[in-house]
């Protein structure tokens, strides 16, 4: 890594181990593509002991906002990593958000060679069983709307914490009509149907095992992929209650 990268390194550790934010400004033009922006990435969760030296993370997220822009990847540190019904009042956030989505998970080991030729059409025989799942996003960084793309990848693309719900055996769904009911506090109930980014979250399977198999690893069976928001983000604050169905599919609760 450059020394600005390293210097960025350090300085998303120290935010978190001192439950802190950070100024985005000095840092905007430290880091030029995406492959900088993992590098960080990784290089945080290895400063803090997330995953051990050699194995791959069980658990990720993955996506982007339409099939046509670059889908963005991050390993979720397992402390976070809950499941339905989950406390995280003993967790810090700083601005947090709810994202209500569908996980997914594998039920082969995939190798890079496998990865390499593997298309869209044929993902969805790589999944054995699918959950509804709740990220808790979060930043280190004190204005996220300002903050620039490739820092927040650097930052775990954001990420605070994930609730799972009760795995079931991954069937076709009809996701152009499958209805996600989100409650958070008090608010109204927030109703989306059909309103995956990608269309399909299994779609984003042959990309996100590519940048998992990059550097020549195999992904285990049972690896765990979050594949997007269907609701944006709905912001809530400290001990709000959260609730998130996917008829037909689960349903999550947890507490912020």
């Amino acid at each position: 890594m450059t020394p600005s990268q390293t210097a960025l390194t350090d300085a998303l550790v120290a935010a978190r181990r001192g439950n802190r934010t950070l100024d985005a400004t000095p840092w905007t033009d430290t880091l030029g593509n995406d492959t900088q922006a993992y590098e960080v990435q990784d290089a945080v969760a290895a400063a803090l002991g997330w995953f051990g030296a050699t194995a791959l993370p069980r658990t990720w997220k993955s996506g982007g906002g339409s099939r046509s822009a670059t889908l963005t990847h991050a390993p979720l540190p397992p402390a976070g990593v809950r499941q339905s019904p989950a406390d995280f009042s003993d967790l810090v956030f700083h601005t947090p958000g709810i994202e209500a989505e569908i996980a997914l998970r594998l039920g082969s080991d995939v190798t890079p060679a496998q990865a390499a030729k593997l298309d869209h059409p044929d993902a969805a025989s790589l999944i054995d069983a699918m959950a509804v799942s709740v990220e808790i996003v979060d930043a280190r960084w004190q204005d996220l709307p300002t903050t620039p793309a490739l820092l927040r990848l650097a930052d775990s693309q954001v990420h605070g914490a994930l609730v799972l719900g009760e795995w079931r055996p991954y069937a076709a769904v009809d996701w152009a009509s499958q209805r996600c009911e989100t409650k958070v506090g008090h608010a109204d109930t927030v109703v989306r149907v059909g309103t995956h980014p990608l269309s399909d979250p299994a779609w984003l399977l042959p990309i996100w095992l590519r940048h998992l198999t990059r550097h020549g690893q195999t992904v285990p069976a049972g690896t765990v992929v979050t594949t997007g928001s269907w609701v944006g983000v709905l912001p809530c604050r400290r001990g709000d209650q959260v609730t998130a169905e996917f008829p037909g599919i689960g349903a999550v609760r947890l507490s912020v």
